[in-house]
């Protein structure tokens, strides 16, 4: 086994070619599972004559499973240090929760198997940012994240197109796709050097070594970090404007009953998967260049640009010609939430916490979305709703350029 070099905070790490060529199809297999759930469960259940009641009630189960589990999963990071385990565990509750729904589709096993799913959602995702930060390091992050969410973006695609035409063939094995994928997802892992995978790096603390630092005041140190709280007034209002922005859109086209609303809808999917693969590895390599801030107002900013013309046309080619814009925003944001919070949890052994508090942030935002978004549309139409996104996306767009520092090169605060 290797032995990892102590390094500083912002020296670059050189892991083996074998470990960054795993990492990518983890996150490549890892996507394609994880689309087992939300619309793909959505769509399976109302083929099993599930009732749209009952269906919203066990997604609405699974999300606040998830977003429960977001700060005691960001705890356990940055105290656990196996966390190619961490992976492991939650990667086959998540192919036995899709069991469930393949095999059980009863009320209380699928909520049961979207709790299980959910509980995930704490620790999958910022394992992966937590592993790559040990791998390669503060120096590295932004490249490597850049190629973390082109890999994600190919494996949901993949994942998506194969579910659909097994689907449309009618054979009834596309919900073993994710089950499927647990493998090769496992043995990428497995193919990550655990000795490369620098503990003290992977939560952010100073000199390749992990801070002992006292479980009371952890969380309350980083709410008191102002590029953090900055940051995170800027995600929820970023949520409450993109949550419900597609979820609207499809409404309107299955309303409107379009010949070509299915593929329009499979479409508006796809097509910001597509131009998150292209362009993810481009926007990690110019944040290093240029920093976070000019990335991040063209991230923000083409959501209320979304918002407004999803207002003025229902034309399906137009419509999949705006979601061009959702990749951009996509790419951007995949990238530099990692990077944001690595930058101002930088030396401070808490990253992976933060990771977790800006999740339920973010999940918070996500959850009063439709709410809001929904009050409005039923007083006042569709136009005034996408409207009212557009003006809550513009507010994040107007702190994020008065009040946001740039983060990068600048010490935790």
């Amino acid at each position: 086994m290797s032995v990892v070099k102590p390094l500083s905070v912002g020296e670059a790490a050189a892991p083996s070619q074998r470990s960054l060529i795993a990492l990518g199809w983890l996150n490549f297999f890892l996507s394609g599972m994880q689309t087992a759930f939300g619309p793909v469960a959505a769509a399976y259940l109302a083929a099993q004559d599930w009732t749209a009641k009952d269906i919203g009630f066990v997604l609405s189960i699974g999300g606040v499973a998830s977003l429960v589990s977001q700060l005691p999963g960001g705890e356990l990071l940055d105290v656990v240090k196996a966390k190619r385990l961490l992976v492991a565990t939650g990667v086959v509750t998540v192919a036995l929760s899709t069991l469930i729904f393949r095999l059980w589709p009863s009320f209380p096993l699928v909520a049961l198997a979207e709790v299980l799913q959910g509980i995930t959602g704490g620790i999958l995702g910022p394992a992966i940012v937590a592993i790559t930060l040990g791998l390669v390091g503060h120096a590295g992050l932004a490249e490597r994240q850049g190629r973390n969410q082109s890999f994600a973006a190919a494996g949901g695609v993949a994942a998506t197109l194969t579910m659909a035409l097994i689907a449309y063939l009618e054979l009834p094995w596309a919900m073993f796709v994710p089950v499927a994928l647990a493998v090769p997802l496992l043995v990428a892992l497995n193919l990550i050097r655990a000795g490369e995978i620098d503990f003290g790096r992977a939560s952010g603390a100073k000199h390749g070594h992990a801070d002992h630092l006292q479980r009371a005041g952890r969380l309350s140190t980083l709410l008191q970090n102002r590029r953090l709280m900055i940051f995170s007034i800027c995600a929820v209002l970023f949520q409450l404007a993109n949550a419900s922005m597609l979820p609207l859109m499809n409404g309107i086209l299955a309303s409107e009953g379009k010949r070509q609303a299915a593929p329009a809808v499979a479409a508006l999917i796809i097509v910001p998967q597509l131009v998150v693969a292209l362009l993810a590895p481009l926007v990690g390599e110019r944040a290093e260049k240029i920093g976070r801030k000019p990335l991040l107002l063209v991230g923000f900013a083409a959501l209320p640009i979304r918002a407004v013309l999803f207002a003025l046309t229902t034309n399906p080619i137009a419509l999949i010609a705006t979601q061009v814009l959702d990749g951009i925003t996509g790419a951007v944001i995949g990238v530099m939430t990692a990077l944001v919070i690595a930058d101002a949890t930088q030396g401070t052994g808490r990253f992976n916490l933060a990771q977790g508090m800006f999740g339920t942030i973010m999940g918070v935002g996500a959850s009063l979305s439709p709410t809001l978004s929904g009050l409005i549309v039923y007083n006042y139409g569709y136009s005034a709703g996408f409207l009212s996104l557009a003006a809550e996306a513009l507010l994040a767009v107007i702190i994020l350029a008065l009040f946001f520092p740039e983060t990068k090169g600048t010490d935790a605060i």
